[in-house]
């Protein structure tokens, strides 16, 4: 089972119906250019939030998924949480809560890359105890997925950061900060948070502009370098249509995004992070198996994959097991050697 914790909420997506699609882009930055409203322009509302979609990404690529975040009451809430079982994502709190859904306004540029601006304060997505927390937290919990505004906006990210502290040694822990600027009212707190976080993290994913802020001023390669001395066990970045590339201590790696055509990128990191973790636990990895570089390639190359062939479809719209079948990207497991 992998344990997603964080918020979910409802993309308003505002886009032009004329909006062209652009072949060879692949992973998003962490935001973009803003689109232009124009007359004839669509609002879309889109279930979302990047662990929302992580989760569904997960359980869609075949592999147990559990949800722990709060769904309002409100209809948004119920769009929310019956996305979720449709797509056969377990959820740790089922039980509605009076505070409306979080909303994220999405402007999408020509080349239909997203610009966020977000309505978070008191609303539904945050709402979480610790009891809740560690209820979820369960035997079967194999890998956790946290990131996104879950680790922003209170009470949820103290609770998160707690729930981190209390991990097995066994579970795998992934973290996409998936830095969010507009809603981050103290850049420094959050930079602090995200290195206290380090220590216990097995696969730290950002894109280049979380970089930027992570590590502000630093190339890819020293930012990378900073983020293994706080103790990451390895760092993901995706860098739009170029290459991911992966560092360890020991390797540095650079694969491809496959060159597949664009309608837009909403969604496309949340997808990489939750095809990584598919891959990796349908072929039965560990913690450990990090350190091997043909697994750790072959993980990333899957990802990309899932993340491309979600850049293909409106929206955050992760694609099944089944669309993979036969894919060569997909693949098997290279054998770990010591």
């Amino acid at each position: 089972m992998i344990l997603v914790a964080g918020e979910s909420l409802i993309d308003l997506i505002l886009s032009s119906p004329a909006a062209p699609s652009t072949p060879g882009a692949g992973l998003p930055p962490a935001d973009g250019d803003g689109g232009t409203v124009t007359p004839g322009s669509a609002v879309l509302a889109s279930p979302g939030g990047g662990p929302f979609n992580a989760a569904r990404t997960i359980a869609r690529l075949g592999q147990p998924a559990r949800f722990l975040g709060r769904f309002s009451a409100d209809p948004f809430g119920l769009m929310l949480a019956g996305q979720l079982g449709s797509d056969q994502v377990e959820l740790a709190l089922p039980e509605r809560v009076p505070e409306p859904t979080a909303l994220a306004i999405v402007s999408l540029s020509g080349a239909g890359i997203p610009q966020y601006w977000f309505h978070l304060a008191g609303t539904a997505a945050f709402v979480l105890d610790q009891p809740s927390a560690a209820g979820a937290l369960r035997e079967d919990v194999t890998a956790v997925h946290v990131g996104s505004l879950g680790l922003v906006v209170e009470p949820m990210a103290t609770e998160v950061e707690r729930l981190v502290r209390s991990l097995p040694a066994s579970v795998l822990l992934f973290v996409d900060p998936n830095w969010r600027a507009p809603a981050i009212p103290d850049a420094a707190a959050h930079r602090d948070r995200i290195r206290r976080l380090m220590p216990r993290t097995d696969i730290l994913k950002t894109s280049t502009e979380d970089l930027s802020y992570l590590a502000p001023g630093r190339s890819v390669p020293e930012a990378a370098a900073m983020l293994l001395g706080w103790r990451a066990r390895c760092v993901l970045v995706t860098d739009g249509p170029a290459p991911v590339r992966a560092y360890t201590a020991t390797d540095r790696l650079e694969v491809a995004v496959p060159p597949l055509p664009v309608v837009d990128t909403v969604g496309a990191g949340d997808a990489f992070g939750g095809g990584f973790l598919a891959w990796w636990a349908e072929h039965g990895l560990a913690r450990e198996d990090l350190t091997q570089t043909g697994p750790l390639r072959a993980a990333v190359t899957a990802a990309a994959l899932v993340a491309a062939l979600t850049c293909g479809r409106a929206g955050a719209d992760p694609p099944w097991r089944r669309d993979l079948d036969g894919a060569q990207d997909w693949g098997h497991a290279p054998r770990a050697t010591a």
